[in-house]
């Protein structure tokens, strides 16, 4: 048995705001954590600098497959430098690419994943990159979707959306636990409760609710706007926007709604994201 546990998700669909509970959770301070204290009690798998130390070069001079490469030696870096659990953030689908297996389940412990409705995914994911709408929609149905490389994060495979719950999905009897972005909205204390007994952090309800109350999307919103927060993409739009369910409603037209749901049925429907009239 290994001591990650990965927490992951489609990107724009929950993975910073189940950081930042967990975050608080583990610390149970008085006052919400500040963002600098994060990387404390979550790590990120696509920081360069372990690419860069494993490989020997630059990770910016890797191309996805050298990158793919060192998944699995930089994995057990993270690892053997932590002491007990290390709770590690990645956009990655489960699998492989090429040939290079994307997580080292010799060192995991178990993951924690964050599924979102496509519909509302897609809206996120255009702000946050810069894209129009269509792009977005386009993007989330591409098998070969990967982030790219930077001095900031490593490549990402990402694959389509429907790829990369199922992915996931399928790994439930490994210890991955299946959390709704929507259930985190609307039923979080026992939402949240689940996630804390996963990882053995009890069921105290005063500390969930302390770490409920402190990691709450206004909060971090606010904190977004006085501090800001490195991993925006741009500063002219917060990476903490909206936050919200059902905004595809009032965004989307029919033809995109369509769109996305004949790239995706099968799997909205297993989780119930199908609408009415659908």
């Amino acid at each position: 048995m290994g001591n990650i546990v990965w927490l992951s998700s489609y990107p724009k669909s929950g993975n910073t705001w189940l950081r930042a509970f967990i975050a608080n959770l583990v610390a149970d301070a008085r006052a919400p954590l500040a963002f600098d204290t994060w990387p404390r009690y979550a790590v990120d798998e696509a920081n360069p600098e372990r690419f860069s130390r494993v490989a020997g070069a630059p990770s910016t001079d890797l191309d996805v497959d050298a990158l793919c490469r060192s998944r699995v030696a930089v994995q057990a870096d993270i690892a053997a430098a932590a002491r007990g659990t290390v709770f590690v953030k990645t956009h990655n689908l489960a699998g492989s690419f090429d040939g290079h297996a994307l997580q080292n389940w010799t060192v995991t412990a178990g993951a924690i994943y964050v599924i979102r409705n496509p519909l509302d995914v897609c809206i996120s994911f255009a702000a946050h990159f810069g894209l129009t709408l269509d792009t977005a929609i386009a993007r989330m149905a591409d098998a070969n979707l990967a982030t790219g490389n930077d001095a900031l994060f490593v490549s990402e495979i990402i694959g389509s959306w429907s790829q990369h719950v199922a992915s996931w999905a399928a790994l439930e009897a490994r210890g991955v636990l299946l959390v709704r972005y929507e259930d985190m909205l609307d039923k979080p204390l026992k939402t949240f409760t689940r996630v804390a007994r996963m990882l053995k952090l009890g069921d105290d309800r005063a500390r969930i609710m302390r770490a409920i109350e402190f990691s709450d999307f206004k909060r971090l919103q606010r904190m977004e706007r006085s501090d800001g927060f490195r991993e925006a993409v741009s500063g002219a739009v917060p990476f903490f926007r909206k936050g919200l369910a059902k905004q595809w409603r009032e965004r989307l037209g029919r033809e995109q709604v369509a769109r996305i749901i004949a790239d995706h049925r099968e799997v909205m429907r297993r989780f119930n994201y199908l609408p009415a009239g659908y």
